[in-house]
């Protein structure tokens, strides 16, 4: 179903990637329209462009969509990395359990 007045937020030649932004927007709450998907056969006879699995919001949800796909894309956690009081391991701020010892991060519980 084409939505008339969707704009473009997101183009990528990876459909996984495509669908998860679709994924994040939905979660959000985002009406969100899926174009171009089975396009990728007619790279080569068609402009690369056009061919590129695409995610449409309402214009008015763009500015909300474009710091979600920021955020979702590169994101990172926003919490201090740290240092397992088991092993002396360095770990992302993300995570709560040392990958290498399986100690809990202080505070985590």
């Amino acid at each position: 179903m084409t939505v008339p007045g969707y704009v473009r937020a997101f183009a990528h030649s990876n459909a996984l990637l495509v669908s998860h932004v679709h994924n994040v927007l939905t979660a959000a709450g985002i009406p969100v329209e899926l174009r171009n998907l089975t396009l990728g056969g007619g790279a080569g006879e068609l402009p690369l462009g056009e061919c590129e699995p695409e995610v449409w919001v309402a214009p008015h949800n763009l500015e909300r969509t474009e710091a979600l796909i920021r955020q979702a894309l590169h994101g990172g956690s926003e919490r201090p990395a740290w240092t397992c009081p088991g092993c002396g391991e360095r770990l992302e701020g993300a995570f709560d359990t040392c990958w290498h010892c399986g100690a809990t991060r202080e505070g985590a519980d």
